[in-house]
Parts: C-alpha cells; sequence; structure tokens
C-alpha cells in the first residue's frame, strides 16, 4: 500500500507538472507565432513606407536638378560626347547612388554608379524601359545590383513651352544599408532577391548557403507564413514580389528568428521544470510521511496479521502512527489474546475429548481381548477339554495376543509422531513385500487375496514408519474385503512418475460411509470393524505427511475403495542431507 500511495502521488503531481507545461508551452507557441506573423506583416508595411520617403526625396531631388540652367544648357546639345563629359559634376551634386542622362527619345547619353561598373547594355535598356512606363518611381536590376529610380523631364525655358530637351535620372541602390534601415524599423531580417540570389540582406553570412538552399520555399511564401531552419536556427518568413522593369524577378523576404523569440518559453519551460520537480519533492517528502505515521504502521499490523494465520502470538506490532491506527493497533492486540486464550481452551477441551476416546477404545478393546484370554484359559484348564479343541482355544488366544499387540503398537506410534525421522536410502518393492508377508500372517486376513504390482522405486525414507503406515491401510483393506459381496480381494500397486511416488491400495469391499469420510483421518473414528482402535488411517497419515506427502482417498463406492500414498520425490530428496546430519560422528 505504501509503494502504491509513493507512486499515485508521485504520477499525479508528475502528470499535473507534465499538464501545465503541455498547456503553456502550447499557449505561448500560439502568441508567439501569432506574434511573429503580425511582425513580419508589419514588417512589409514598413519596407514600404520607407521605399515611399526615398522616392518622394529622389523625386523632389529629381526636380531641383531638372530645373538647373546649367543641365539644360548642357542637354540642350543633344552632343553625347559633351554630355558625357560634363555629367560627372551634376552626379556629385546630386548625391545619389546611380544618375543618368537620357534624351527625350530614351537614348542614353550617359550613367554613373557607386560601386561595381554595371553593364552599359543592361543599364539601357532598364532606363529606357522605365521612361517608356507610366511617370512614378521605377525599380531596375542589373545583375546582382538593385536600384529604385526616379526620372524628371527637362524642359527648355518654361514647362509650359512642353519643349523637352531629355530626362534626368536618379536613384538610390538597394543594398545592405537600405536593408540595415529595413530591418531596424520592422525588427527583422530582410533579404532582397534577384532571381532568387540575395542582393541585400542583414542574415549573417553563416546562413546565406542555407537560405540559398530553401529559394523554391521562399519564392511560395507569398502572402503566407512560412518556417524552416538557417544554419540551425528556425525562421518564419514571409515574402512579397517587388514590381521591376525586365525580366528580372526582384522578391522581398522578411524573415524573423522563432528560436530568439522563444528565449521566453524556455525560460518559462525553465521555471516549470523547476517547480514541477520542486512539487515532486514535495509529493515524495508528504508521502514519506503518510508512510511513516500510516502506510508503514499498517503494513507492521498485516504482518502481525500473517503471523496470527501461522501461529506466532508473540510478533511485536507497531506502537508508532496516527492515533487511529494506533487504536487499530491495540484492538487487535485484544483480539490475539482472546484468539490465543480460546485456542489454549479449544485446545484442551479437545486433549481432553481425545484423551476419552482413547480410553474409551482402548478400555473397550483390551476388556474385550482380555476376557477371550481368561474364557479360553479357563476352558484349556479343564480336564476333559479334547486334544482339538484345545488348539481350537489356543489359536483364539493367540489372535487376542496379536489384536493387543498392534494395538499397543498403534498407541506407542501415535504417542511417536511428529518426532525425528531416521530417513535411509531404501527399495520400496522389498519393503513392500515383507509387509504384505506381515499382513498375511495376521488373522483379519485370513482368506483375502492380495495382489501386488511393483516397480523397482528407490527413495530416501524412514523404513520402519513408512512400513507401517503401509501395513495399516493393507490391513484395514483386508477388513474391509472380508465384508464385501464377493471373494475378499486386495491389489496393492507401486508406480512412479518424475514427480512423485505412488503406493495405491484397493479392496473389493461394501465401500466407506459417507457421514465418516469427512473424520475418517481423525484418531480414533472406526466404522464396520467390531474391533478397532481408530488409529490405523490417522497414523498412516501422519506417517505419510512427516514424509512430505499424504494419504488419499480416491474412490470409495460399493465393491471398489482406494487409498493412495502420494509422496513427493523432491521433498524426499531433502532427507539425503537430514541422513548426513544423524550420522553418529567418529574421530
Amino acid at each position: 500500500m505504501r509503494t502504491t500511495l509513493m507512486v499515485s502521488l508521485l504520477a499525479v503531481s508528475l502528470g499535473l507538472t507534465a499538464t501545465c507545461l503541455l498547456i503553456i508551452r502550447v499557449s505561448v507557441q500560439q502568441e508567439i507565432r501569432k506574434g511573429l506573423n503580425s511582425d513580419l506583416d508589419h514588417s512589409l508595411s514598413t519596407f514600404r513606407n520607407i521605399a515611399r520617403q526615398r522616392n518622394q526625396m529622389l523625386a523632389r531631388e529629381a526636380a531641383l536638378l531638372a530645373d538647373l540652367p546649367s543641365l539644360k544648357s548642357l542637354m540642350a546639345t543633344q552632343d553625347t560626347t559633351t554630355i558625357q563629359d560634363a555629367s560627372e559634376e551634376f552626379w556629385k551634386v546630386s548625391g545619389s547612388d546611380f544618375f543618368a542622362l537620357a534624351s527625350q527619345t530614351g537614348k542614353v547619353f550617359t550613367y554613373s554608379n557607386k560601386g561595381d561598373v554595371l553593364d552599359a547594355e543592361t543599364v539601357k535598356q532598364e532606363i529606357q524601359a522605365c521612361l517608356a512606363g507610366p511617370d512614378e518611381p521605377c525599380m531596375i536590376a542589373a545583375g546582382p545590383h538593385l536600384y529604385e529610380l526616379a526620372m524628371q523631364p527637362l524642359y527648355f525655358g518654361p514647362t509650359a513651352n512642353q519643349s523637352e530637351l531629355g530626362y534626368v535620372v536618379i536613384g538610390y541602390a538597394i543594398d545592405h544599408q537600405v536593408a540595415t534601415e529595413v530591418s531596424e524599423g520592422a525588427a527583422a531580417d530582410v533579404v532582397f532577391l534577384i532571381d532568387g540570389v540575395p542582393a541585400a540582406t542583414t542574415l549573417p553570412p553563416a546562413k546565406l548557403p542555407d537560405l540559398s538552399a530553401h529559394n523554391s520555399e521562399l519564392s511560395a511564401t507569398q502572402s503566407l507564413h512560412r518556417s524552416f531552419k538557417l544554419d540551425r536556427e528556425l525562421y518564419m518568413a514571409v515574402s512579397t514580389p517587388l514590381a521591376t522593369i525586365g525580366r528580372s524577378k526582384v522578391e522581398l523576404v522578411v524573415l524573423k528568428s522563432y528560436d530568439r523569440a522563444s528565449d521566453y518559453l524556455r525560460r518559462v519551460n525553465r521555471w516549470i521544470a523547476i517547480l514541477g520537480l520542486s512539487a515532486l519533492l514535495l509529493a515524495a517528502i508528504l508521502a514519506a510521511y503518510i508512510s511513516r505515521t500510516v502506510t508503514r504502521p499498517l503494513e507492521a499490523l498485516v504482518a502481525g496479521t500473517r503471523a496470527l494465520g501461522k501461529g506466532n502470538f508473540h510478533y511485536r506490532l507497531s506502537v508508532e502512527g496516527a492515533m487511529e491506527v494506533q487504536e487499530l493497533n491495540q484492538a487487535f492486540e485484544r483480539m490475539r489474546g482472546e484468539i490465543k486464550r480460546t485456542q489454549a481452551e479449544l485446545i484442551e477441551a479437545d486433549r481432553l475429548a481425545t484423551i476419552g476416546r482413547m480410553a474409551s477404545s482402548v478400555s473397550h478393546d483390551l476388556r474385550h481381548y482380555l476376557s477371550a484370554i481368561y474364557a479360553n484359559a479357563e476352558f484349556m484348564s479343564l480336564t476333559n477339554t479334547a486334544p482339538t479343541e484345545r488348539a481350537e482355544l489356543l489359536l483364539e488366544v493367540k489372535e487376542a495376543v496379536q489384536g493387543m499387540t498392534d494395538l499397543i503398537e498403534s498407541l506407542l506410534l501415535f504417542s511417536q509422531t511428529g518426532q525425528i525421522l531416521y530417513p535411509s536410502y531404501e527399495s520400496l518393492a522389498p519393503l513392500i513385500e515383507r509387509t504384505v508377508h506381515n499382513v498375511r500372517q495376521h488373522p483379519e486376513a485370513r482368506g483375502v487375496t492380495i495382489t501386488v504390482d511393483l516397480q523397482p522405486v528407490d527413495a530416501w525414507i524412514d523404513a520402519r514408519k513408512l512400513g507401517r503406515a503401509i501395513y495399516n491401510l493393507l490391513l484395514n483393506a483386508c477388513q474391509a474385503a472380508k465384508h464385501g459381496t464377493g471373494s475378499p480381494a486386495v491389489q496393492l500397486t507401486l508406480s512412479e512418475d518424475d514427480r512423485s511416488i505412488r503406493i495405491s491400495i484397493a479392496d473389493n469391499g461394501p465401500g466407506i460411509p459417507i457421514d465418516i469420510r469427512q473424520t475418517l483421518f481423525q484418531p480414533f473414528v472406526s466404522a464396520g470393524k467390531a474391533n478397532g482402535s481408530g488409529l490405523g488411517l490417522t497414523l498412516a497419515q501422519h506417517i505419510s505427511q512427516e514424509h512430505g506427502g499424504e494419504v488419499q482417498l480416491d474412490a470409495s463406492i460399493a465393491g471398489t475403495t482406494t487409498f493412495t500414498v502420494h509422496l513427493e520425490k523432491a521433498k524426499l530428496k531433502a532427507f539425503e542431507h537430514k541422513s548426513q546430519e544423524l550420522k553418529p560422528q567418529t574421530h
């Protein structure tokens, strides 16, 4: 019970802790994902706002450049070489990352950019496409570089004259600086992709190889929130396509680290784990306290009950525990004392009853035998008694003496039951044959056909006692067979298997009355006999039990009654060691 209680308390504590941890973990994970998704959506809005502000600034700068008279004068030449030579001064004035001048027909006179040299043909094509498009900021991709452009027409004279000289184009590079501004404003990492290749990003270089491996997933995250790992760190991402001129596919991907966002969850898990362990420790202490005050005293009481069941009235009971348990122990102690007193009274009453039955049976049998001896001796003393009559009288005297001898031998063995055995390794077949020979000499066995079927069996036994048990069973069978309807016969069989030895004795007598079968092996129980002490079956059962076996009544109907002595080989084998202990020591 103590183990069950402790396991139950620990299981409940562990279950509640695990359930709370799971509920909190799932709830926090859902909130983290919801917060990350909101942050990702907010990041895209942040980029659009930053892009709008930059485009407005570009448009104003382009308008200021377009109003410069010197630039108008330069564009009025429409000479490519002249414009190329003088354009650098205006590019420096603009302070932009990209600067270009083009004619009103879209011809690019010159362009300049910061950083790597761009492919001229690609740039011209992209600018011409922007000029041909709607009048708004334009994004172009030149190789791995990405630019946001603003275009402003140049007019000769007032704008109202609509006398165009060409276009001034300025722009800023969407590079690491822009990515950093978007990242700081959105509190997330950003990646600008040109045809799946990162053009600008705030991710650490160690994560870029894994980023390239997830190109297909990144393209599939448009309007959806996806998660994947970069350098063993879990990210959630969302992407949006950016409108560009040309055939290049440009995307903005915003990523937020789920692992970094879940640091709070890990701290919560750690605290819950600490609380769970504390709860388990508290449950263990509580279980130990309950065990000391309740379950352990109850276990001691159960042990006392088992000891009482085995006849031990002196088992020490615990005096510790709760008040109710102590009261229970005291009640058990009183009950045990009452049972002990009642048992002593029953044993004394049974002993007196047994002595009374024995005295009555023995006195009756002895009186019968002595009366027969006295009467026959008186007849033998008469002078006119014929020799043949004297022989018959002498035979009756011998029978009475034999009966008294058997009675005294039975009483002697009955008084010795429970004493130590003297086992030896014997062959049972010769022992049974000698016993059968002795029974045949008994007057009660005259006229009874005794047949035997013996297997060669050897075992450790007390030959004298076991022979007496077989003698009693065989003599009882002969006495019963003589009261049957047919010719009296007794069959004795000795057999064995791997586990036991069996000695079966069957007779064809009238059977055992049903009313004495329950008390058949009790002393001084006899039925169907003119003379008998009632100790034959009792002695046979006691001797068999001393050998670790028993006598069983297998069948009892009119014409067939079978008693079998069952002896377990494993228990008989234990007598080998016992026989060594009983041998006298020689020096």
